[in-house]
């Protein structure tokens, strides 16, 4: 029996994605199918970064094109591509960052950072160019997480070369300032050290720059808000009512600015004892669900509250990295690679194919 091209795209249709939840066909992910007589070659190329699930995803596609009658070899390339998203209107994209992704919450204490700093691993370890802004201004963590020391070079006395830790590009108050030096600024210093910290910074070649935002709904939200193209923003809680009260408030601000709200991360879901292997949910149980059901938002997945993430995270090597084959890290990944497939689902940025028109009098 003869195979054609219309066969293949046949089979593909009714193969899902695990990670996009949509067939090849629909997400244009599968492209130059070629057929020669019983050999098929095709290219796969996903919106999401797929470095620890390429030969899964490679498997998958072949194994389903193998079924279909005449189909002697199937050979199939997957990479992935990372575009620039669209943003908040009037925005301009900053040079060298494709995509912005705020890490919040409403509430300090609930892990933000340590959340932060993982899923920014986690992309790193799928393949993707990654940079950490550390914007809590107040309280930076990320030099202590990443475990990076020393002051950030300047080669033309203006801009910053940012730091590197475990493939992170990174920056943060925290590289300009003494460990124990308090920040006592009021609100429009704070926001124009952010400001300068994004703008300043030589980024290169981002596909996303992860912002570590600090606890609340205040100026320096509002600043990121308005004046930073924000992708999409990740909500960080706990499943304690007090918790959830101001994760709402976070998540609500976002929708009110227009920043697309990518999903909801739980932490200290649950308790597991070292010694006896007792689960037992402290903080109680349901509750970032049950708010992702209310407002219509993607429930990413829950974390343990566990001693090595914080013991990790301490060291300036977290779990992602210090534990890569370890549930927690795998779980870290997958929130990740969620997180990556809803910012490839967002409208793409098309600013930069379009001439700008100067109008001038002559």
């Amino acid at each position: 029996m003869s195979v054609n091209e219309q066969n293949i795209q046949a089979a593909l249709k009714e193969l899902i994605d695990p990670n996009t939840q949509k067939d090849f066909i629909a997400s244009k992910s599968a492209r130059n199918i070629k057929v020669d007589g019983g050999k098929v070659t095709l290219d796969v190329i996903l919106p999401y970064p797929a470095k620890m699930v390429m030969d899964q995803i490679r498997a998958l596609v072949e194994d389903k094109i193998k079924t279909v009658p005449g189909v002697e070899s199937v050979s199939a390339n997957i990479t992935w591509k990372i575009v620039a998203h669209s943003v908040q209107r009037g925005v301009k994209l900053i040079p060298g960052v494709k995509n912005i992704i705020a890490v919040a919450s409403g509430k300090g204490g609930v892990g933000k950072s340590t959340t932060a700093v993982n899923l920014a691993l986690a992309l790193a370890a799928e393949g993707a160019r990654v940079g950490m802004l550390d914007a809590d201004i107040y309280g930076p963590s990320q030099p202590t997480m990443l475990g990076i020391t020393g002051r950030p070079q300047s080669e033309d006395g203006q801009s910053l070369d940012p730091m590197m830790g475990h493939g992170l590009q990174a920056m943060s108050i925290g590289f300009l300032i003494d460990v124990d030096t308090p920040m006592v600024w009021r609100g429009p210093m704070v926001t124009q050290a952010l400001e300068q910290l994004l703008n300043n910074t030589k980024w290169e070649e981002l596909d996303y720059l992860v912002v570590d935002l600090p606890p609340g709904t205040g100026d320096i939200q509002l600043t990121l808000a308005q004046r930073v193209p924000v992708t999409g923003a990740v909500i960080v809680t706990t499943p304690q009512d007090i918790a959830l009260i101001d994760a709402r408030k976070g998540l609500k601000m976002f929708e009110k600015v227009g920043v697309p709200i990518l999903g909801v991360v739980e932490n200290m879901s649950l308790h597991i004892c070292s010694n006896c292997g007792h689960e037992e949910r402290i903080f109680g149980a349901g509750g970032g669900e049950k708010m992702c059901k209310d407002y219509g938002a993607e429930f990413l997945g829950g974390l343990p509250l566990d001693i090595r993430i914080r013991e990790e995270t301490d060291a300036g090597k977290p779990t992602v990295v210090a534990e890569p084959e370890s549930r927690i890290a795998e779980i870290y990944r997958q929130i990740a690679r969620r997180v990556a497939v809803k910012v490839g689902d967002l409208a793409v940025d098309h600013s930069a194919k379009f001439p700008s028109i100067v109008i001038q009098n002559t």
